[in-house]
């Protein structure tokens, strides 16, 4: 199996554990110092949380604060060591706000781990 393909596969288990709120299938494929750049923060990158344990930490509070959360519609990309996911994002905040956006992450792979997860949001007006 070619490179690029292995990477599809882990961006798919990737997004299979988003969708059913599993960290440990989720963090099973980021390297120790990875780094998880959030869509929403104050700065221009969104909020940066680095390291394994601080993006697991990120990761389920993401569950946490849209209990409901799915992660469908999903679509990937590689080449080489980038990668691209498409997916729709949806579920109810704790405070009963609904929410129902695309977005994508931009992926930087080291070897068949990832990196850096460069999350963006489609924000509704």
């Amino acid at each position: 199996m070619a490179d690029d393909d292995v990477k599809i596969l882990v961006l798919r288990e990737i997004a299979a554990g988003f969708d059913t709120h599993d960290l440990d299938r989720i963090m099973a494929h980021f390297t120790d110092d990875c780094v998880f750049e959030a869509p929403r923060g104050p700065e221009t990158f969104g909020r940066r949380v680095e390291g394994w344990a601080a993006v697991r930490a990120a990761f389920a509070d993401r569950f946490a604060g849209i209990p409901d959360v799915r992660y469908t519609d999903d679509s990937h990309f590689v080449a080489t060591d980038r990668g691209v996911s498409e997916w729709l994002l949806s579920g109810t905040t704790v405070d009963g706000t609904r929410i129902e956006v695309r977005g994508c992450d931009i992926w930087t792979f080291r070897g068949d781990k990832v990196a850096l997860k460069n999350s963006f949001w489609k924000i509704r007006a």
